[in-house]
């Protein structure tokens, strides 16, 4: 399972008047978990369906080990997809799901035999051969997806929202999976999300998408500690934006240290204006003397419900360190 960098260069996609994605460049080193970001309509699937060739691109190169891809056909990219509707044989068992693809390739039946064996092994399926999709749980059915698609050594695995069809718990149990999995193989894992706890979660990196463009790349404490624009701020977690001498800052509620007002000199002056009770931590709205507000996050260590819903209303005063500040650009519009 050599290689698996890919590389997109200026890539462009229109359909009609509509730009799809505007001129995105990235790189993606082989082994990483590399995650693309955003809201609905941003363009990060039509990007990961070009890199599959299930699109060709208007403008631009997909380079996949420094060969250009983007107008190759999907079944002669050495990479392989798996979808959030699974796209399982319904007639098919479980261990003739996963053979389907070694068998158009005509391997011998030993092979096929060995590699599918080892497939399921790797999403914990073994035993479960005989079964049809049916008969398996939508978690079941993702593993089937998964080993369908590894058991074709790709050098690359394209993942779309493959999560997304999930309860939650469910889901949280197969992020960890699915990173360990890919530590596992090894292998180049590009995997499309608008969940920013999934991405920040499983990503080696992480690219913000937005309108088709790219707002910002990093690692996933790089986009939830340093936002570069007002977009990745509000996207990823929630995050505070003041204007102060005509400049932006954001500072991340969890940063902010609220006491009562006559205990300290620095920071700023308000009033909690609002007091949500979320169980493990409260949220605080804290109307500030200056303008603007301040969302303040305090985990429940020792608060109860009633303390916490008792300090509406309240003075207060805000206090953050100055590394948990950041000035940021506006970005574009969500």
């Amino acid at each position: 399972m050599a290689g698996g960098e890919v590389t997109v260069v200026d890539l462009v996609k229109q359909f009609g008047d509509v730009t799809a994605v505007d001129g995105i460049n990235l790189q993606m080193p082989a082994g990483e978990f590399f995650s693309m970001l955003g809201p609905s309509g941003c363009g990060k699937t039509t990007t990961l369906r070009m890199i599959a060739g299930f699109e060709q691109p208007t403008s631009g190169q997909i380079l996949l080990d420094g060969d250009d891809m983007a107008f190759t056909p999907p079944h002669k990219r050495n990479v392989n997809t798996v979808f959030q509707s699974y796209a399982l044989f319904p007639h098919l068992t479980v261990q003739d799901n996963v053979a389907f693809g070694l068998r158009r390739q005509k391997r011998p039946k030993t092979e096929i035999r060995q590699r599918v064996a080892e497939a399921l092994e790797l999403v914990q399926l073994t035993g479960l051969e005989k079964r049809k999709p049916a008969q398996m749980s939508g978690g079941q059915q993702q593993r089937v997806a998964l080993a369908r698609a590894l058991v074709l050594k790709p050098a690359v695995l394209l993942l779309d929202e493959p999560l997304g069809a999930l309860d939650a718990k469910l889901r949280k149990a197969l992020q960890i999976e699915l990173k360990a999995l890919q530590q596992q193989v090894g292998i180049t894992f590009i995997y499309v999300t608008h969940d920013q706890e999934e991405a920040l979660t499983m990503s080696d990196r992480i690219a913000v998408f937005n309108a088709g463009r790219i707002e910002q790349i990093g690692t996933p404490a790089d986009v939830y500690e340093r936002p570069a624009t007002e977009f990745v701020a509000g996207f990823i977690g929630v995050s505070n934006v003041l204007e102060r001498d005509g400049k932006r800052f954001t500072v991340r509620p969890e940063k902010i240290r609220m006491v009562e007002e006559g205990e300290s000199d620095g920071g700023e002056k308000g009033r909690i204006r609002d007091v949500v009770y979320v169980g493990m931590f409260t949220r605080f709205v804290v109307e500030l003397d200056s303008g603007g507000e301040l969302s303040v996050v305090e985990q429940n260590l020792e608060t109860s419900s009633q303390d916490a819903l008792e300090s509406k209303g309240r003075r207060v005063r805000l206090e953050w360190r100055p590394e948990h500040t950041f000035e940021i650009e506006p970005g574009g519009e969500g």
